[in-house]
């Protein structure tokens, strides 16, 4: 005969699933977290783009009404902004890279999946930089 829950001694001793609080921290974990952080973030991203895409295509009135963003102090917090964008759909380009590789069947080893996911943890900052310094170049 089955005894119900609640009918046991460990009652209240043990999670009934596992939990961030149990688990030790590790890269691919951060990597899968991040993976979607930047999902979301690239999201609400492209929308904003689309809308900046939307209003430049009004000609230099509509421009005008949206200027201020590239002006002054707030210039500087538009750029952060488009910067650290910039760093999102690098981290998930290279990650999905990552996700590929798996898919064909390779770099399950926890080992190597560690180190890959340092790597593109590291990596991330490089396509964004060089985006910029080309974006920058081309600009002057």
């Amino acid at each position: 005969m089955s005894t119900r829950a609640s009918d046991t001694s460990l009652e209240g001793q043990r999670p009934l699933s596992p939990h961030l609080q149990i688990w030790r921290w590790h890269a691919t974990m951060a990597t899968s977290i991040f993976h979607r952080a930047s999902g979301v973030g690239n999201y609400i991203g492209a929308i904003a783009l689309t809308l900046f895409l939307i209003v430049l295509s009004g000609g230099p009135e509509s421009y005008a009404s949206i200027a201020f963003l590239f002006e002054g102090a707030l210039g500087w917090v538009t750029r952060i902004v488009m910067f650290l964008l910039t760093l999102s759909y690098s981290y998930h380009w290279l990650n999905g890279l990552r996700h590929l590789v798996w898919d064909a069947g390779a770099g399950f080893d926890p080992k190597v999946a560690n180190r890959v996911s340092w790597l593109v943890m590291i990596a991330t900052p490089i396509p964004a930089i060089v985006i910029w310094v080309l974006a920058l170049g081309v600009a002057q």
